[in-house]
């Protein structure tokens, strides 16, 4: 696929937020506003949603969500263009894939229309917290959760769709260094790794405080089966490149489809790569010549070592590698720097 810079024309200067864009972190920064929509008992489909000031919700003591963790949350960036316009990248994609986790946890979801809406008014109502160009994104979060009384085991009556937005910027801030976990296990084959459940991720929490308690950026999680392959990192998918070919675990259930990890495939493809979608190995990813994780959150970013069993590999990283060109491709056409011949953004007003 061919690069392409292009100029466009600049619009009126827009009115920003009072925030240090040069410190953002990947934190919650309050936002104006929020989106909710509700679907009950009684009705198909989720009720036309309104906009509604950021700020805490009520909820049952006894809900779902709480008492039997029946929720879903998806994670999606609007981006600033050089000309102040707005581009959202992929929502659809988000949107499917939270269907097809409600349907794993037996729950209504909304439209893809109705999910690419909320996602469009939520940015809009927040549009002077989407950072300027080249200087973060606003990360939206769709939650999908089961809001009405439960006492016994079994799925909701009511439930609730919300979106909010926070500016953000980078998610691991300096060398990605990261250690193989081979006790605990991020998902089962049969569970709900392949969707974004939110009982998956709390249960990780202590591999993850205890690695980077000991310096650690993140933790490496092998397959419950055999504790031989590589499955994901704590929030995003793994790549190995050797020679002129990437491979990735496949998205087989356990290892949940990331849009990022979809997007660097297709791109990778066009780039004369060959990509292999399989089980790889461990040993495999030690003899790696590049590793590099892919997320929302993460967007594209090398791994600068691995440790297992007390031995430390470290990778190729900086400018001149395959994760940065990747890198740098998607991030062109997030941020509209670089033509979307793929048609995978979406311009919002």
């Amino acid at each position: 696929m061919g690069s392409t810079e292009y100029q466009v024309p600049c619009r009126e200067k827009e009115e920003y937020a009072n925030v240090n864009w040069n410190e953002l972190g990947f934190a919650l920064t309050k936002t104006d506003y929020m989106y909710v929509m509700k679907c009950c008992e009684d009705e198909e489909k989720f009720s036309q949603g309104i906009l509604t000031r950021f700020g805490n919700i009520e909820i049952c003591p006894s809900s779902g969500i709480l008492n039997y963790g029946q929720g879903l949350f998806e994670g999606l960036k609007a981006y600033r263009k050089e000309d102040e316009g707005i581009l959202l990248f992929r929502p659809e994609e988000n949107a499917r894939r939270m269907k097809m986790g409600a349907d794993r946890m037996c729950m209504p979801s909304p439209t893809i229309e109705q999910f690419i809406d909320a996602v469009k008014k939520t940015v809009l109502a927040n549009k002077r917290w989407v950072p300027p160009h080249g200087r973060g994104a606003l990360y939206i979060r769709p939650l999908l959760m089961g809001t009405s009384p439960n006492l016994g085991v079994k799925p909701a009556s009511e439930y609730t769709f919300l979106a909010y937005a926070s500016p953000v910027g980078n998610y691991h801030k300096g060398d990605l260094n990261l250690v193989v976990e081979d006790k605990v296990y991020r998902a089962v084959p049969g569970g709900t790794g392949g969707v974004k459940a939110v009982t998956n991720y709390s249960p990780i929490y202590k591999a993850i405080t205890q690695a980077k308690a000991k310096g650690f950026s993140d933790v490496l999680f092998l397959d419950a089966v055999t504790g031989k392959n590589i499955e994901e990192g704590s929030a995003c998918n793994v790549f190995v490149l050797k020679g002129n070919v990437i491979s990735t675990p496949i998205a087989h259930g356990t290892i949940l489809p990331g849009i990022t990890r979809k997007s660097i495939i297709e791109i990778a493809l066009s780039f004369g790569y060959q990509v292999e979608e399989r089980a790889v190995p461990i040993e495999e990813v030690l003899d790696a010549e590049e590793v590099f994780c892919t997320g929302t959150a993460m967007v594209v970013k090398s791994v600068a070592s691995i440790t297992y069993q007390d031995k430390r590999i470290q990778y190729k990283i900086g400018t001149e590698t395959v994760a940065q060109k990747l890198y740098a491709t998607l991030t062109g056409i997030q941020n509209g720097v670089i033509e979307d011949n793929m048609g995978w953004t979406m311009e919002i007003y």
